[in-house]
């Protein structure tokens, strides 16, 4: 006679408390020795006490795979040493629905599975929002799911798995903050006696209350794809983040500090890309900048990733401050102001950042650890600004004479501490600095950027170089 598999009974905790819960189940419930929860992490869960709960491996496993793939193996152990009797798995809400380890133990071979069906969170959320979701043409999604489904499919949704304030940001990230959107429904403690059905803004989504894995969201239909097309790649794209610091052991452990080289060469990537695409002599360039700016893009992504993982802010906190911060600088364009010239707008612009940083001067806030001529181009701007004009001519013309004086001696010449080629004593450091920012000023007051200028004259020595020598250009096997 063959031996009995083993069995393992399923059944469902319902949406709320004990009291949504039948008394077939919560019989079955009773023998703690055989009866395992998936979490305690719900309010029909004291019906089981006693039980064996699987909340360490949430916090054990590196992926909510492993957690289910945990669970899976230690059920059908436990099913395997109780085999005639049935072991009891017990599980929030409804069996057959969003519970991915019932789909691994149906699936499973090795035991055999009976569901016992239960109420789920979707019978209390049709009844709070009074909508019949089948005429509606509801789409079920989860949290993390949420921003690539939104792109493909208009909605309505009803959003499950928000269970933290950064589920919640993402799927407002995942539409574009300046569309006319509807209004969406934080439904939270469904048939508690502290539920919240609470219709609410977009940009207030994940700041109106603290959300846990009783939360659910609902979003009505959502405008065309083409004009929520951006927030959902961006959305998309925090999803991804997500998912390499759960699963990539290098992302796993960088921090701030360990990514600020990798933000310094991407920025200059992006420099040399927007450089080649200003010549206009590559027909790729175009999406060799796409790609550089994604690059940079993902860098701003992980650093506000690290800050959401502190408590400080997130990615939508990052979008939000700099819109705001632009409307506010741009009077001329939303508030009435009067600005008939670039300068004029400059000047503006200075002002309202001087206010907004209550700072005492312009010149707060420039970093002086910039190269050089991009610290003098921008002492210039500033100085402008304010009404003072940071140039010489006459100044520069004398260090141009003098620098002329050395340069003639120094023919052949090779410079000696004890001999400074300064036939008159003066300061010869002094004369080259105040040569270079004359020249740093002029550019700027001519609209030419002095870094970017002389970079360029140094590639067209570097190109020259490489003629001279008749070896293939370095430059161009890269990518």
């Amino acid at each position: 006679m063959a031996s009995p598999r083993p069995h393992i009974t399923v059944v469902g905790l319902g949406p709320a408390g004990p009291d949504m819960v039948g008394d077939a189940v919560a019989t079955l419930l009773a023998s703690p020795d055989r009866t395992y929860l998936r979490t305690t992490r719900h309010p029909a869960a004291t019906l089981a006490r006693g039980a064996q709960s699987f909340d360490g491996l949430y916090d054990s496993a590196a992926t909510f795979d492993e957690v289910y793939l945990g669970i899976v193996e230690a059920l059908v152990a436990a099913a395997e040493r109780a085999a005639p009797d049935p072991v009891v798995y017990a599980v929030p809400g409804s069996p057959l629905v969003a519970e991915r380890s019932v789909e691994l133990l149906r699936a499973d071979d090795r035991v055999d599975v009976t569901v016992v069906p239960a109420p789920s969170f979707l019978d209390l959320a049709w009844a709070a929002l009074g909508i019949d979701p089948v005429s509606a043409g509801v789409r079920l999604v989860d949290a993390a799911d949420f921003g690539v489904v939104a792109a493909r499919e208009g909605g309505p949704f009803l959003v499950a798995q928000c269970w933290s304030r950064h589920h919640l940001s993402e799927v407002k990230l995942a539409v574009p903050e300046d569309a006319v959107l509807p209004r969406p429904v934080i439904l939270h403690h469904l048939g508690l006696t502290d539920q919240v059905v609470l219709t609410t803004d977009w940009w207030e989504l994940d700041r109106v209350l603290e959300p846990d894995h009783l939360t659910s969201l609902y979003v009505p239909a959502l405008p065309e794809r083409s004009a929520a097309v951006a927030g959902v790649e961006v959305a998309r794209l925090a999803a991804l983040m997500d998912t390499l610091r759960e699963r990539c052991p290098w992302d796993k452990v960088q921090t701030h500090a360990s990514l600020m080289p990798h933000l310094v060469e991407e920025c200059y990537e992006v420099l040399d890309a927007l450089s080649a695409v200003v010549a206009a002599e590559d027909a790729g360039a175009p999406a060799h900048l796409e790609e550089e700016l994604g690059d940079l893009l993902f860098q701003i992504v992980f650093h506000a990733r690290l800050a959401d993982e502190d408590g400080q802010f997130d990615l939508a906190d990052v979008a939000r401050t700099v819109h705001d911060k632009l409307v506010h600088r741009h009077p001329h364009v939303f508030a009435g102001a009067d600005a008939g010239s670039a300068e004029q707008v400059l000047s503006n612009w200075e002002s309202i950042k001087k206010a907004e940083k209550g700072r005492a001067s312009v010149t707060e806030g420039i970093p002086t650890a910039l190269p050089a001529l991009l610290l003098a181009s921008k002492l210039a701007r500033k100085a402008r600004s304010v009404g003072l004009e940071p140039d010489d001519p006459s100044g520069a013309f004398d260090a141009s004479v003098r620098l002329s004086e050395l340069s003639e001696r120094a023919e052949g010449a090779t410079p000696h501490a004890d001999d400074p080629l300064d036939p008159r004593g003066g300061n010869v450091e002094r004369d080259v600095g105040a040569l270079l920012f004359a020249v740093a000023t002029l550019a700027q007051r001519v609209g030419v950027d002095p870094e970017q200028a002389l970079r360029e004259r140094a590639l067209s020595l570097r190109a020259a170089i490489v003629a001279a020598e008749g070896v293939p250009d370095p430059e161009m096997g890269n990518n």
